[in-house]
């Protein structure tokens, strides 16, 4: 360790317990990590840190007084900036919202202050989250902890890279067509995306359709589940909550891998993925495959999902952007427009295929998993790109046709309603931190966690397969 705030969320949480770490010295060592490093990544866009010392110190006493400790007890957070923070500006990283600072903290906040977290900051995401790539007119760019000229991936780019870079031990996230899982892979960091209705999401603007999901961040599995912990609750609001998709283990025991029959693949059988790209996941696949009872080169029928994913996501777009496009178009960034507009051209016969085929498809998924524990695939089709541009334009020489087609192996797991853990893999062929998603069935959050645990157990023990951790020294030039 070379300072506190490169602690685990979960070490950290321990010492301050046993009073061996003190809130304030956390909280402060968070503050200067991101003073230090935010300059030349722009992860974080909005912070309070007097605000958050003021609370360090509370939290401090609280312990030396013997009072009861939440699960997120003195330790700092970032809240991506599409989480309404009370008294700290939030813009969903749109100029409609430029100055926008609202009078209290979303419920999915207030929960993570009721365990005990002090909000630090909030994270740079794109507008309105949509786009894989961290950037608006209202912040400007999220650069990667690796090589700053290069995307961090979205929309939760912002919280992979503060946590990357040790700014804070967690940070929320959300996730539609990979928001939270490519920005994982690309910060070398950890990322749940849990069953609908496990952390409640009352604020979706089509309720019935539950493809964007919230969950947490962290550098570890024990990290993003301890943060998982205190964002579970019971929202009605939510028709996707409720008791049963709660349940994920108190304490992360461990799982037998022995005994699993996982199914393996480069590209779910539907996505396009860079031949190099390819190259790496069987390379690492030759690592540790062998820990499992069997391994199997296979994918669910994924139908024709890209058709499928572009009409329910113009749909959602148009249920909440239509009144902004129609009167707030100069302020809105292409991505919004266009998906809206996208959505405004569908038919009703169109719409009614895709809801049709989203539902075959998730039938079709939960079947796969009758002979199968889990599915292991790569996170992102290509590595890093320079954030300057949009989207991946073409893989393989096959131009994409929109600029969502590059995150199919992400969103076709959406279209089946998963829980996926994106969990770090080494490093690519340009030497760029790489991913892997372990996914499972709706409901099966408890096990999926335990087995991605597991498997990262493993890969922390080979050099080729651990976490990737930025070089802060090279990054700052020093």
């Amino acid at each position: 360790m070379s300072e506190p705030c490169d602690l685990s969320a979960v070490e950290a949480r321990r010492l301050i317990a046993s009073k061996e770490l003190s809130p304030v010295e956390l909280t402060q060592s968070c503050i200067d990590r991101t003073e230090k490093t935010n300059p030349v990544v722009n992860a974080m866009v909005a912070m309070d840190a007097d605000g958050a010392l003021e609370i360090a110190r509370g939290a401090e006493q609280a312990v030396m007084h013997g009072e009861p400790l939440g699960l997120l007890h003195g330790l700092p957070v970032g809240v991506k900036d599409l989480q309404a923070t009370g008294g700290m500006r939030t813009t969903y990283g749109s100029l409609l919202y430029e100055h926008h600072v609202p009078e209290e903290d979303e419920d999915t906040v207030v929960n993570l202050r009721d365990e005990g977290a002090i909000i630090l900051a909030k994270t740079n995401t794109p507008e309105f989250g949509a786009g894989a790539n961290t950037k608006n007119r209202v912040y400007g760019a999220t650069g990667n902890p690796f090589d700053p000229v290069l995307t961090c991936a979205g929309s939760s780019g912002g919280s992979a890279v503060a946590l990357a870079l040790g700014q804070v031990p967690l940070a929320t996230g959300s996730d539609y067509g990979g928001s939270l899982r490519t920005p994982s892979a690309y910060c070398g960091i950890v990322g749940i995306r849990p069953s609908p209705g496990v952390v409640p999401g009352p604020e979706r603007g089509v309720a019935l359709t539950p493809f964007s999901v919230n969950g947490p961040m962290g550098r570890t599995v024990a990290d993003a589940h301890l943060l998982l912990k205190a964002q579970i609750d019971l929202d009605k609001r939510d028709p996707f909550s409720n008791d049963d998709v709660m349940r994920i283990p108190e304490v992360l025991s461990g799982i037998d891998l022995s005994g699993l029959h996982v199914a393996f693949s480069e590209d779910l059988g539907c996505a396009p993925v860079d031949n190099d790209i390819r190259k790496v996941f069987r390379s690492r696949l030759g690592v540790f495959s062998n820990v499992f009872a069997t391994a199997t080169e296979a994918a669910p029928d994924f139908g024709n999902v890209h058709d499928v994913f572009e009409i329910q996501r113009g749909i959602n777009f148009a249920t909440a952007h239509m009144e902004r496009v129609d009167n707030h178009r100069d302020k809105l960034g292409p991505n919004v427009i266009d998906n809206t507009e996208r959505g405004l051209k569908f038919t009703a016969r169109e719409i009614a295929w895709a809801q049709g085929e989203q539902s075959n498809i998730y039938r079709r998924y939960m079947d796969f998993f009758d002979d199968f524990d889990v599915l292991i695939c790569p996170t992102a089709a290509v590595s890093p790109f320079p954030h300057e541009q949009l989207a991946v334009e073409e893989i393989n020489g096959e131009k994409m046709p929109t600029y969502m087609r590059w995150l199919s192996l992400a969103y076709a797991l959406t279209v089946a309603l998963p829980v996926v853990v994106a969990l770090p893999c080494g490093v690519d062929h340009k030497g760029m931190p790489f991913g892997i998603q372990i996914a499972g069935p709706n409901g099966s959050d408890g096990m999926i966690i335990e087995v991605a645990h597991a498997i990262e157990q493993v890969l922390s023990e080979n050099d080729e397969t651990r976490r990737p951790v930025p070089d802060i020294s090279k990054l700052l030039g020093i």
